[in-house]
């Protein structure tokens, strides 16, 4: 075992002068995370969870330290503990907090990992460790697993996903490791970070002081003005710009800057992949959510806080066309590979720069100024695509519903029509924005680039919990919904009063599988059975049976002029019954 004499050294010897008592180090962690704005504490809980279950009694008999901790939230499965933990980032922009059993825990925590990564989402993701000590301290081991359960590298799981890993070694430096993990989760780009902790530490009771200074953080950088000018100069001179965004309407700011922009200049914007609301349904330069035609002929292509603008084995912008890409980390340095064209490179958060480049674009084309027809003519063109682009989705909305069966479009649209404009839609693949009005910012949020399925249900969860007032939807496809380990959400919605509606788009197939097969080898063998093989999902289970047994209101829907009826039926559920609900929907696509 080594030596492990510092780990029998009595702990009141590291007391800070000035100590006025004596403190479960499980419960100084618990008032640190809260004194960061942590308002839930999201667990799946083991073996080494004792000293955290005692904190927690302390603050059941007391009301003052339960006021002063995070409300603990069981959560039955580690994925969707990381889901919902998302969801409630994405509504309150505050770091979150989530627990796990040591190794086997963390391990089912990966996926959710991977997406709050790639999302920028400030998670502090916490496991138990082993117990270091086979005998000789409170907390050391006691149970047969605690052997197998042993790792050499137990963060090393994900590190790749995190910003920051730390094991808490002794418990006198518990505030100071919360601090650090706040400190780099919340500076700019955000992320994840993971904090394994022995049990023989929580357990241990050290000296508390007066509470510190929780110290700032870094922003994003501020847009190099020179980089600002250079770019609105092309701005002023481009005749056919474009602007592709994925994540940019993440906070209202950005919201209304994009808006507010990209209106005064006649800049078409493409939201693809899109995340969040970027621009209203309506705004006069919304330009859908596909590159193409767009792309194409575009002379000035502005990438803001978009990973992947276009895929290059399929289509590129024109040879002589500039490429601007920014965002807090434009580059995309945590990817491996990427190589998308760059011009100019601003890093910067995309609200400071979209403000700075239309205070740049006024002093340099003023409404007086010869150059501002150019902006009148883009303006012209724009109207004309765009209302092309209306048409044909329009025509494609009346093709399906003529269909005999159920489709995403009727699906989408009927969502649209019933939940309303301040729903909130969390999506996790099938909804086709195309049919669905959003005008508010907020009132969509979709899928971490990083696609790991069993995201959908749970962040909607997080949502609700952060939005109790508003009607949550949560759009999945019948793979994704296994994915999302729905008892264990049901449950926690029954358990934590969290209705939400869930819509379930039932084609019976693992659409990616079978799409990217049908991409490249169409004219296969696989495709003489529609590329179904490995992506066949039937037959379907009953999945409003799944539902039911947490208490929801579920039904099953395969007529089509069924659909709207059934969808009242559900909603009238969650906000009158105040209870869950889910519809399984039968569709082809």
């Amino acid at each position: 075992m080594g030596d492990m004499s510092a780990l029998t050294i009595d702990q009141k010897s590291f007391a800070p002068a000035g100590a006025m008592k004596q403190e479960l180090a499980a419960l100084v962690m618990l008032r640190r995370l809260k004194a960061h704005g942590v308002d839930y504490f999201f667990c799946n809980p083991g073996t080494d969870f004792p000293a955290i279950v005692e904190a927690f009694s302390m603050a059941e008999a007391d009301p003052e330290i339960a006021k002063s901790i995070p409300k603990p939230i069981v959560v039955t499965h580690e994925n969707a503990a990381v889901a919902i933990a998302h969801g409630v980032y994405l509504v309150t922009g505050r770091p979150q907090a989530v627990m796990v059993h040591v190794n086997v825990g963390t391990a089912n925590t990966v996926n959710g990992a991977a997406n709050a990564n790639r999302d920028n989402a400030p998670i502090l993701l916490m496991a138990g460790r082993t117990p270091i000590t086979e005998t000789g301290l409170h907390g050391s081991r006691s149970r047969n697993i605690h052997w197998a359960q042993e790792m050499f590298d137990q963060a090393g799981m994900l590190r790749e996903f995190v910003k920051w890993d730390y094991e808490l070694k002794i418990a006198t430096e518990t505030v100071n490791a919360v601090d650090r993990a706040m400190e780099l989760m919340m500076s700019s780009p955000r992320g994840p970070a993971y904090l394994s902790l022995p049990r023989e530490i929580v357990s241990t009771s050290i000296a508390v002081t007066e509470p510190r200074r929780i110290r700032a953080v870094a922003g994003a950088a501020w847009p190099e003005p020179a980089a600002i000018q250079e770019l609105a100069a092309l701005v002023a001179k481009a005749k056919r710009p474009l602007i592709i965004t994925s994540t940019s309407g993440r906070t209202p700011a950005g919201f209304d800057a994009l808006s507010a922009l990209t209106q005064q200049y006649a800049i078409g914007v493409i939201t693809l992949y899109g995340r969040y609301v970027c621009l209203p349904t309506s705004h006069d330069m919304h330009l859908g959510f596909q590159t193409r035609p767009f792309l194409q002929d575009a002379d000035l292509v502005i990438v803001l806080e978009c990973d992947v603008p276009w895929i290059p084995s399929l289509e590129n912008p024109p040879a002589d066309c500039k490429v601007v890409h920014i965002g807090e980390d434009p580059a995309f340095s945590r990817y491996p590979a990427r190589a998308f064209p760059v011009d100019i490179s601003i890093r910067a958060d995309a609200t400071v720069a979209l403000q700075a480049l239309g205070t740049e674009l006024a002093r340099l084309l003023p409404e007086t100024s010869p150059e501002a027809a150019s902006v009148a003519e883009r303006r012209s063109l724009i109207a004309s695509r765009r209302t092309a682009l209306r048409d044909g989705w329009r025509v494609q909305a009346e093709k399906a519903s003529q269909a005999a069966h159920i489709t995403p479009e009727q699906i989408s649209r009927c969502i649209s029509d019933v939940a309303g404009p301040d729903a909130i839609l969390v999506n996790e693949y099938p909804l086709r924005l195309e049919h669905v009005d959003r005008e508010q910012s907020g009132s969509f949020l979709g899928q971490s680039p990083a696609g790991g399925l069993g995201w959908g249900l749970g962040a909607a969860l997080g949502v609700k919990l952060a939005s109790p007032d508003k009607l949550v939807v949560a759009t999945l496809g019948d793979g994704a919904y296994v994915f999302d380990n729905p008892t264990a959400c049901h449950w926690v919605s029954a358990a934590q009063n969290l209705p939400v509606l869930v819509v379930i788009y039932n084609n019976q197939l693992y659409g990616a599988v079978r799409n990217s097969t049908s991409a490249m080898y169409r004219d296969g063998v696989s495709a003489n059975n529609d590329c179904r093989l490995l992506a066949d999902l039937s037959p379907s289970p009953a999945f409003e049976k799944i539902a039911e047994a947490s208490g929801a209101y579920g039904e099953r829907v395969e007529d089509p002029s069924q659909l709207k009826a059934a969808m009242e039926r559900a909603m009238h559920a969650v906000i009158h019954e105040k209870r869950q609900a889910l519809l399984n929907v039968v569709c082809k696509y």
